[in-house]
């Protein structure tokens, strides 16, 4: 601590500011990856229903314990969780299309394929041969998508139903006005929580969601808003979307983990083509790859422990334990865990050593025992962070040049399939194929690294599967 310039005291402060400012994400994978089917129509955990507190037991212990390995191997103040954006593509761009033990499968080989990466020194490689660009539009896409899939859930903004004359496809809450309870909770959790985060205030996010959660329990006992299905089994509009926000019958429980080990690696090979699950795979490899390096190399200018050079110290200790993460996140069901950008809130207190992640580890770890709280949030009170959250996530678009055609319109194609289509891998695949493409068309093949010709080449075949499978007549 003395070498880095910091005191036991800074360490803990900075500790409890990490933990503080990405705790929601105890809150948010739940309502990602706990709230949605898989292709068998069974949620996490093989239940009929969402089990949340079961998700989030497991997304607090698998955070808690992987982040007091980044303390303890690499001694740097950095603190992991699910990643968001990457718990988005597993629940509705990998388990859509198999059982949620196969997609869990998938992020475990995902972690195990990056942790042999990282032995290998390939990870670097991987990581130059993707144009800096359009790194940058996946994230900016990934944070469009969030933001959707947050208005979606609170209900702000709806699938007009079939029966309307329309082509519309969607509308403004409920036949274009904003009429419910629960939409003005959401409505006013935005502008609270977006306030919060303009004038930088620590932990906004969670402050956002704690104090939205208690406002809708406030509400519903005054307005008696109910569910989204009422009591006759009818739709109900108006109503809460996922939770009715009551004070819970327990408030700490002892945590249920028996989420981990469900999960079934070479599963997908039997409910998918081969091609898809590469692409599957590769899609959850390279989005884990860049928010990662992304996230090290900024937090780590910040804490001061970059070298003259632009290289961190034990560089390859820190991406080790971020593979490990990865691959643990599919172990517990949990979806692929990686570096929190949230740290440097730690650093900004001070935090310059590993210490300070053990510190949040330990409150992850505590935090499981809080898992029941997580069943009084509705959609209307947690999905401001995620509309926030897509916009912090969207703010990196100043760094593509859209005056450069060769790489903005393949960050164009990323960037707005992600969201139009309700899937990341689209967005990938259509950028990298529109970027070879542009190249080539402009005589600059050479420029192309090798290996995005392969990525390109899976993709053409990705979305050129269903004509495939009718003329060879396989499905």
């Amino acid at each position: 601590m003395s070498e880095r310039g910091s005191t036991v005291g800074q360490e803990v402060r900075g500790g409890l500011a990490t933990f503080f400012t990405m705790a929601y994400i105890v809150v948010l994978n739940p309502l990602i990856i706990g709230t949605a089917k898989d292709a068998d129509g069974q949620y996490l955990g093989d239940g009929a229903a969402p089990n949340l507190a079961l998700v989030a037991a497991a997304t607090a212990l698998v955070a808690g314990l992987m982040t007091i390995l980044m303390g303890v191997v690499a001694n740097v103040p950095f603190a992991l969780a699910a990643g968001l954006g990457l718990n988005a593509f597993v629940a509705f761009g990998i388990a859509s299309q198999m059982s949620w033990e196969d997609a869990m499968g998938l992020v475990l080989l995902e972690g195990l394929i990056i942790t042999v990466l990282v032995l290998t020194g390939f990870r670097t490689a991987v990581f130059h041969a993707i144009p800096a660009q359009l790194k940058t539009a996946i994230s900016v896409g990934i944070g469009l998508f969030i933001a959707l899939i947050g208005f979606v859930d609170a209900g702000f903004i709806r699938r007009i139903p079939d029966v309307a004359n329309t082509t519309v496809p969607v509308e403004l809450g409920i036949g274009g006005v904003l009429t419910s309870w629960p939409i003005l909770v959401f409505a006013i959790g935005l502008l609270a929580t977006a306030a919060l985060v303009a004038r930088r205030v620590r932990g906004a996010i969670l402050i956002g969601i704690v104090g939205m959660t208690i406002v809708a329990i406030i509400v519903e006992a005054i307005a008696k808003a109910g569910g989204a299905i009422g009591p006759n089994g009818q739709p109900n509009p108006g109503g809460w979307r996922l939770n009715v926000p009551q004070w819970p019958s327990a408030v700490v429980d002892l945590p249920d983990f028996s989420l981990i080990g469900q999960v079934s690696p070479f599963g997908a090979f039997s409910r998918v083509s081969v091609i898809l699950v590469v692409l599957l795979v590769f899609t959850l490899l390279i989005t884990d790859f860049f928010d990662t390096m992304g996230t090290v190399v900024g937090v780590g200018g910040q804490a001061g422990l970059l070298r003259p050079d632009g290289t961190l110290p034990k560089t390859r200790e820190i991406l080790l334990v971020d593979s490990i993460a990865a691959a643990a996140g599919g172990a517990a069901s949990t979806s692929s865990n990686t570096t929190y950008i949230e740290s440097a809130a730690g650093v900004g207190e001070g935090a310059r050593t590993g210490f300070a992640s053990v510190v949040t580890g330990v409150l992850f770890l505590l935090a499981t025992f809080l898992a029941p709280l997580v069943q009084i949030v509705p959609y209307e009170a947690a999905a401001p962070a995620l509309v926030v959250v897509g916009f912090l996530m969207m703010t990196a678009v100043r760094d593509i040049d859209f005056g450069d055609y060769e790489i903005s319109i393949p960050a164009f194609f990323t960037i707005v399939l992600m969201p139009f289509t309700y899937s990341i891998a689209n967005g990938i695949g259509a950028g990298f194929i529109a970027y070879v493409l542009i190249k080539v068309v402009k005589g600059k093949a050479r420029e192309i690294h090798p290996l995005l010709w392969v990525v390109a080449g899976l993709f053409v075949l990705y979305f050129a599967r269903g004509a495939i499978e009718i003329l060879t007549g396989v499905s």
